[in-house]
């Protein structure tokens, strides 16, 4: 990286150049604890490189049953009566939901049952 290529880097630069100034400075019975500051502020630094970024999920949506009826291929009436075997089944009061995330994790698994009663066969299992 080149030198001023950030505004937050040049303050830390100027801490670097200090550094640089005790190691040439220090007596030589400081150098271990200013050997082992520096190893402890590379390996944070290194810590921090190779960690993996943090994936934010979006919120789930709860979808209506006639929208979790298109998305799964099934009927609204198949979805009443199969909705307490049906991980991703929510019930709001009197209203029955279905998660946007469960569907689509349950569509990637293969339990679609749209698709599975082309097939011949309905599995609801999770």
């Amino acid at each position: 990286m080149k030198e001023g290529s950030s505004a937050t880097t040049q303050p830390t630069r100027q801490e670097l150049r200090a550094a640089l100034a005790a190691a040439e400075t220090l007596p030589r019975a400081d150098l271990p604890r200013f050997v082992g500051d520096l190893e402890e502020i590379r390996a944070v630094a290194f810590a921090r490189l190779i960690a993996p970024t943090p994936v934010q999920q979006p919120p789930d949506e709860l979808l209506s049953v006639q929208e979790a009826a298109r998305r799964l291929g099934v009927s609204r009436d198949f979805l009443y009566r199969h909705h307490r075997r049906l991980p991703f089944s929510r019930r709001m009061g009197r209203s029955l939901l279905f998660s946007a995330q469960g569907i689509q994790k349950y569509i990637q698994r293969g339990h679609a049952p749209g698709a599975q009663r082309a097939a011949g066969t309905v599995d609801l299992g999770p």
